[in-house]
């Protein structure tokens, strides 16, 4: 019991931390920068304030509003997913990264559920203030995702005599991040590194945890 107990601890902790950090991060950058506005840290690391109205990449495959939905979904089957693995005895490390893909999702959630209510919009020349909850510059579930973390690590042009991309503009690492999209990168690579064979059992677990309930609901 104090096993699952700490461990289910663990989580909402780690949650919580990235949640806090990065809205506070996310709130400051949107109410004292302007869109597009850059401030260099170093050579290779910038803050650069941007919008993100898609998910990975500004990639928008479905309408905002589904999109929306289906995230908040997705992070309803996460935490049930660690509630079943903290009574289960599995590995710290592993909640751990869980949580950290949680609460990546979580925290771009908040941004599309709320932003678009209580800011108005970013512009080039006018930064964002917040405004009474409905005269924001999108309805809810419409809100675009602050990303504001911008690694140049490599930049320079191919020579001209390369045949096809002689004398392009190549940048090493080109996109723009939050902190809970790092969360999440961190969680998968992690995850990927040292914990490929909890993340298999898991299934298995859930996979007769989610048979059971249909059997419970159909008997």
């Amino acid at each position: 019991m104090k096993s699952t107990f700490s461990k289910g601890w663990l989580s909402i902790l780690i949650v919580l931390g990235i949640l806090i950090i990065d809205q506070i991060v996310k709130i400051e950058v949107k109410t004292n920068m302007t869109y597009n506005e850059s401030i260099r840290i170093t050579d290779w690391f910038y803050i650069r304030f941007i919008e993100n109205n898609g998910m990975a990449f500004g990639m928008q495959i479905v309408p905002k509003a589904i999109q929306t939905l289906l995230r908040i979904l997705f992070s309803g089957v996460i935490i049930w997913y660690i509630s079943i693995l903290a009574k289960n005895n599995y590995k710290r490390g592993y909640i751990a990264c869980i949580s950290l893909i949680l609460a990546g999702a979580i925290g771009n959630i908040i941004d599309s559920i709320f932003y678009g209510v209580i800011f108005n919009q970013s512009t080039y020349t006018e930064i964002s203030t917040f405004v009474p909850i409905g005269h924001g510059y999108a309805g809810w579930l419409h809100g675009k995702v602050v990303d504001m973390l911008y690694f140049p690590l490599c930049e320079f042009n191919w020579p001209d005599w390369i045949p096809f991309i002689g004398g392009n503009h190549f940048l090493f690492f080109s996109p723009v991040f939050n902190i809970a999209d790092a969360a999440i990168s961190c969680g998968v690579f992690i995850l990927a590194l040292f914990y490929l064979k909890s993340f298999n059992s898991s299934f298995h677990l859930v996979s007769d945890k989610f048979n059971d309930l249909l059997k419970k609901k159909n008997s």
